[in-house]
């Protein structure tokens, strides 16, 4: 226990010291359906949500349906154990974290039932995506009001137990507003229907008497007894979220049952479906964005921006920019924003595109009138699109920012009424500069509703007693505004034991009453938001702490590792801290983070889940297996390495590099499996085959020889082995490497690189990048003999190899890199190496920082020194061909995509269309592998393999990515060319 005074005199909660876990695992197998998991890394990933706690469950149901969730519970209810329901784990306020028994709806329980366009109701299961309800009812131009950030992650059954809002609570409110029925069912089993009801209804159910008569005639008599007290004391505010919604049993509310069910955050309920209320949805939307000098200026400004009535009005201020510029987040979204140091995007919804416009423009020409007159910017919709990214990305774009604290969650969404948020952002602002905290400003501004990233200490006592002062000093702040502690988060851990100061000590005993009614035994999440006993403290429970293991790590894990972490002052550990839990991995579709989540639904195959793993295998509950945990292992093995959560990511988790160290010390000293040196020395097999490449191939798909080959490598036997060329790149040119003799003889000359895929198995597309460069006026060099990067050696760990090999690539080219020759690349995944790994592991080697700033992709080369190059004689080639193009993972992760291709085949006159797909699902020796090839097989079926099916049989399907092509060719039977052939228009040889 910690000597901080609060911690030190708490009571351990009742529900903490339960002890049966085997028998309640065996129960729990015995009656559900759905998948039951206790072992410890199970129980490790669901241990943290995005907030600051940390608690370790008892166990984990993925339940089928509502009958699994009905026999969960009474498995529970045999042996006392406590439950949690769970959506996506976005969670802010600790809600989604406690000693019980975690159901994770999110898996099976996802279904969208129905959808009645003529009754605007949407009738859906709890783990659903919000983005799959919106997506369904934008078909009958409806939507589901409340938005948040997380939009396409979080679940319904989050959303109704959090009460949560959005961007766009100006046009529909929060969901609270949004529920019309809830199909519950409570921890002793007890299962109803609630929503509004009649007075005569109401005394219908009390008169039929039963366990839901009893819990009726309970909420009346709380709403008779404290009525006036609800309307007294309860905010009038767009964004109460603190608190239980007591104020929806009045009778000007209706009763309406379900909506004071709403907010719970799983105190008292499961729910097993929800009837909810859709929205029409205004089908053309313009954003106006306001460029104030002054921060405060743009929360003044607020009831001006409203009467113009936007569905959507949201704001931030400089240092939310200067952060994201920082760390090199949004770059180009940026240059979308007018001059100012307080922003306020407005969104206007209209039913015509004319109406919008005008409504917009009149927006801008008024704002000119405004005090401190700011610049008005009609934004273009793919402006817009860029913008609305700016904000969403505000929660991780905040932490982790070079130069800066660590900041973190504790005081980030009170709100108060709009009217009144330039003078509270002032109030807390100076609040904050007493205690020498600092903050970014962002949220929903036109509903009064602010959030925050504070650079709280939780590491020392000193500071854990600052900021438990500062909460409650900050909250009589919230009180003098008429405000509610979360507009948004709920109150969870964070917030609950100060609410009393918000709704005084009997509407805290009406909330206790009310949790009694549905939970009489507290074991619905106890200790959370309400709780007969007490609830948690904001300083108990974190997960980082005086005390907690990760302020001592043990010796062993002191480790001498490979990468040098340069981001992380050298240690793995705080890597794995990146992960502030907010779930941008687990979105079902767009982008390529995280391939792995997106083919199997698995929280421990998302980037957050295999964070939190090695984060515990570190510091927490996993500390005694280290890294020979099988729980990380299987979690990593489904990695992709396409370093996708590198860019993606909002706080640059960087999960290829913590997958390739992991394996590394997991073998140190012992040999790796068979598998691993096959396909990590995969440079030389193709060396050593290409000696003879016809015999070569033979043995490697024929019928006798071919299953062995696959059954000692590991290869699936639906794969069918890449074959040779007749002879590499490197043995058709007569000339090699000419000696570099000053700085000016090199700038016309370049040295193109002969990557292992290319060279042996594709030579083609090296002959057609040299034929390009040379017309574009470069004298071209390519390193004699067999050359590698040895990218496959960090999907397997092997970085003594790989440091070798890199070792040798800048012995042999220190000539060539001294005198800054541009070393153009076709292959991306290679060229990658070259600019994120070198450096981390030759951090003080000059050659190496000058070497990563001279790659180059042969497009982007071509791009910025030969402007106009594809409107030459190229365009005599491609005029008027279609071309289809798919960008590899590590292009989009490192290089930005392929832009470059795109400008340069538009310049020769093709008309170019981008695949909006992820991962293609190969992933160098990924998609060979016998126990991944399912998983490769259904992310490419996600997105890329119809988007090649659809295309035409003319159009030309362009992936610069040797592993896409084998991809696209293999599951798609569409052959797939470089970039550079098509250019130069020469066929595959």
């Amino acid at each position: 226990m910690s000597s901080f005074p609060i911690l030190s005199n708490l009571t351990p909660h009742e529900h903490e010291r339960f002890a049966a876990h085997r028998e309640l695992e065996a129960r729990l197998k015995q009656s559900v359906r759905g998948e039951i998991r206790f072992d410890s890394g199970s129980r490790a990933l669901y241990a943290v949500d995005a907030s600051n706690y940390r608690q370790l469950p008892i166990g984990v149901v993925l339940p089928r349906d509502a009958a699994d969730v009905e026999a969960a519970l009474a498995a529970c209810r045999e042996v006392g154990a406590a439950v949690l329901p769970r959506g996506a784990g976005t969670s802010l306020a600790g809600q989604c974290a406690n000693v019980a028994v975690v159901f994770d709806y999110s898996k099976y329980m996802n279904r969208l039932a129905s959808i009645d366009p003529a009754t605007k109701l949407a009738i859906v299961e709890p783990g659903i995506v919000l983005d799959s309800l919106r997506d369904a009812a934008e078909r009958h131009q409806l939507t589901y009001a409340p938005d948040p950030a997380t939009h396409n992650r979080c679940t319904l059954g989050g959303m109704i137990g959090n009460n949560s809002c959005g961007v766009h609570g100006l046009l529909g409110g929060k969901v609270v507003d949004n529920v019309d029925s809830l199909d519950i069912v409570l921890y002793d089993g007890t299962r109803m229907t609630v929503g509004k009801t009649s007075a005569e209804e109401l005394d219908a159910i009390i008169r039929d008497g039963g366990r839901r008569g009893q819990i009726y005639a309970g909420l009346k008599g709380i709403r008779d007894k404290y009525a006036n007290l609800v309307r007294e004391r309860f905010p009038r505010i767009p964004r109460r979220v603190s608190g239980y919604n007591l104020d929806e049993l009045l009778p000007e509310r209706g009763f309406h049952v379900a909506r004071a069910l709403v907010g719970t955050e799983g105190t008292c309920v499961n729910v097993l479906s929800a009837t909810l209320n859709l929205t029409k949805s205004p089908q053309h939307r313009v954003l106006v964005v306001l460029g104030f000098p002054d921060a405060f200026a743009a929360a003044d400004a607020v009831p001006l921006a409203l009467q113009h009535k936007p569905i959507g009005l949201e704001g931030f201020d400089h240092l939310l920019v200067e952060f994201m510029r920082r760390k090199g987040l949004a770059l180009t979204e940026l240059n979308s924003l007018p001059k100012g140091v307080g922003f306020l995007l407005v969104e206007i919804g209209a039913d015509s595109p004319e109406e919008a416009h005008t409504r917009a423009e009149a927006l801008a020409r008024d704002a000119g009138s405004w005090p401190d007159s700011p610049a008005a910017h009609v934004c273009t919709p793919e402006e817009a699109k860029s913008v609305w990214h700016v904000r969403e990305s505000a929660l991780g774009a905040v932490v982790f920012v070079p130069g800066e604290p660590d900041r973190c969650e504790g005081w980030e969404d009170a709100a108060v009424p709009p009217e009144l948020l330039g003078k509270y952002l002032r109030a807390i602002t100076k609040l904050m500069d007493e205690y020498g905290y600092t903050s970014p400003f962002y949220g929903h501004y036109g509903q009064g509703c602010v959030h925050t990233r504070i650079n709280f200490d939780f590491r020392t006592d000193a500071g854990l007693r600052k900021f438990r002062e500062f909460i409650d000093r900050a909250a009589d702040v919230v009180i003098e505004f008429g405000g509610s502690f979360s507009g948004e988060h709920g109150d969870g851990q964070s917030r609950a034991v100060l609410l009393p100061k918000m709704f005084g000590p009997e509407l805290m005993q009406a909330f206790r009453e009310f949790k009694h009614l549905w939970d009489p035994d507290n074991k619905m999440n106890p200790g959370k938001l309400v709780d007969a006993v007490r609830v948690y403290d904001p300083v108990e429970n974190l997960r980082y702490t005086p005390t907690s293991p990760a302020n001592h790590p043990r010796e062993e894990t002191q480790l001498e590792t490979h990468f040098v972490f340069a981001k992380d002052h050298g240690s793995l550990e705080l890597a794995t801290e990146r992960c502030v839990g907010v779930g941008a991995c687990r979105k079902a579709s767009g982008g390529v983070m995280c391939p792995s989540y997106q083919g199997t639904g698995e929280e421990m195959h998302s980037t957050r889940g295999r964070a939190h793993l090695l984060w515990e295998m570190l510091a927490g509950s996993l500390r005694k297996e280290g890294f020979q945990s099988e729980a990380v292992n299987e979690a990593l093995s489904l990695c992709l390495s396409c370093k996708a959560c590198k860019s993606e990511c909002p706080v640059q988790v960087d999960m290829a590099q913590y997958k390739a160290e992991f394996l590394a010390q997991r073998y140190k000293g012992r040999m790796h499996p068979l598998q691993h040196y096959i396909f990590g020395f995969a440079d030389k097999m193709a060396r050593f085959g290409s000696v003879m490449p016809g015999l070569t191939n033979a043995i490697l798909n024929g019928p006798m020889t071919s299953p062995l080959i696959k059954w000692m490598a590991g290869v699936a036997k639906e794969r069918r082995l890449p074959e040779l060329a007749r002879r590499p790149f490197v043995k058709t040119r007569k000339t090699g490497l000419e000696k570099i003799r000053d700085s000016q003889a090199a700038t016309s000359q370049v040295l193109l690189w002969p990557d292992t895929w290319n060279n042996y198995y594709h030579p083609g597309s090296l002959n057609a990048a040299e034929s390009l460069l040379t017309e574009a006026g470069f004298r071209v060099e390519v390193p004699r003999g067999h050359i590698c990067c040895g990218r496959p050696l960090y999907d397997f760990g092997l970085l003594d190899h790989a440091r070798s090999y890199l070792k040798n690539v800048l012995d042999r080219m220190e000539p060539q890199i001294q005198a800054g020759l541009p070393f153009i690349f076709l292959e991306p995944s290679c060229a990658s190496v070259f600019k994120d790994e070198l450096p981390e592991l030759f951090p003080s080697d000059r050659r190496a920082t000058l070497l990563r700033d001279s790659v180059w992709l042969l497009a982007d080369f071509l791009a910025a020194k030969v402007p106009g190059f594809a409107a030459g004689p190229a365009k005599e080639r491609l005029a008027g061909k279609q071309i289809l193009i798919h960008g590899h993972c590590h292009h989009k992760a490192v290089f930005g995509g392929p832009k470059a291709e795109v400008e340069l085949l538009r310049q020769a006159g093709a008309n170019v269309w981008m695949i909006e797909a992820g991962c293609c699902g190969m992933a160098g020796p990924f998609g060979f592998e016998v126990d991944k090839f399912e998983v490769s097989k259904t992310i490419a079926n996600q997105q890329l393999l119809p988007a090649v099916e659809k295309a035409s049989d003319e159009t030309i399907v362009v992936a610069d990515g040797f592993s896409c092509r084998e991809q696209i060719e293999q599951l798609g039977h569409r052959q797939a060319r470089h970039f550079a052939e098509v250019l130069a228009d020469s066929p595959r040889k």
